[in-house]
C-alpha cells in the first residue's frame, strides 16, 4: 500500500520558470550572450544548476555564471514562482488523506524551502531534500534519505514527477513512477518512458490514491 508521496518541485509542484529565465539571462548577459525565452528555458532545466550553466555559458564560466544566477534568483523567485494549477488543493486533499509527502528535487532545498513557506505549503512537505543535501537526480540517495526520515518501505513509496530523470531516479530506488505532463517534457516523451501511471492534469492523483485506513 502506497502511504509516502515524494514530489519532484519544478514543473511538478511548481511554475518557477520565469525567476529562472531572469536569473539565466542575467547570467548569459554578463557575458555579452543573448538571453533565452520561457519556452526555450522550461525544456533545459531539471538536471542541476552546474549542468545548466555548463551548457550556457561553457564550463570556465560555471562558477561566476552560478554566483550570478543566485544573486538574482533570490531577488525574483518569491514574487514570482507560483504553485501549478490543481497542485495546492491536492496536496491538502492528500495529506487529509493520511499520506506523508516530501520533495526531491535538483533545486537548491535552500530556495525550495524559501518558496514553498512563501507559498503557503511548506508544512505539508516536512522532508525536503537538493542537490546541496544529498547527491543530485538521478542518483537515488535523496529517495533513500526520504524513505529513512518516514520509516517507509520502497514497496510504500512513489515518486511523482514531470521529467525523465524523475523516472530515472524511480528506477533506481526501485520505486514506481507517477509522471505529470505539466513541466519540461512532452507527453510523448513520458509514455515512451512507461511510468506506472501518466496523469494528465496533477488532481488525476485523487484517483490512484486513496483514504489510507488507519
Amino acid at each position: 500500500m502506497i502511504r509516502c508521496i515524494l514530489f519532484d518541485l519544478d514543473g511538478t509542484l511548481l511554475d518557477s520558470y520565469e525567476p529562472i529565465t531572469e536569473s539565466l539571462n542575467a547570467a548569459r548577459a554578463a557575458f555579452g550572450l543573448a538571453g533565452f525565452t520561457r519556452e526555450e528555458v522550461v525544456h533545459m532545466v531539471g538536471h542541476g544548476l552546474e549542468q545548466l550553466m555548463a551548457q550556457v555559458l561553457g564550463e570556465p564560466n560555471v562558477a561566476e555564471g552560478i554566483r550570478i544566477f543566485r544573486e538574482r534568483y533570490q531577488v525574483v523567485s518569491l514574487p514570482k514562482s507560483r504553485l501549478l494549477p490543481g497542485v495546492e488543493p491536492t496536496v491538502r486533499e492528500l495529506s487529509r488523506r493520511g499520506y506523508r509527502m516530501a520533495v526531491v528535487t535538483n533545486k537548491p532545498a535552500l530556495f525550495s524551502r524559501r518558496i514553498l513557506q512563501h507559498l503557503g505549503v511548506s508544512e505539508l512537505f516536512p522532508v525536503l531534500y537538493g542537490p546541496d543535501l544529498a547527491p543530485a537526480k538521478p542518483n537515488p540517495e535523496m529517495i533513500f534519505r526520504c524513505l529513512q526520515d518516514f520509516a517507509c518501505d520502497r514497496r510504500e513509496a512513489i515518486l511523482v514527477g514531470d521529467m525523465l530523470v524523475d523516472q530515472e531516479t524511480a528506477r533506481n530506488a526501485g520505486i514506481p513512477f507517477f509522471a505529470v505532463s505539466t513541466g519540461s517534457e512532452s507527453r510523448e516523451n513520458l509514455l515512451s518512458a512507461q511510468p506506472q501511471r501518466l496523469l494528465d492534469k496533477f488532481e488525476d492523483l485523487l484517483v490512484h490514491l486513496p483514504t489510507l485506513s488507519l
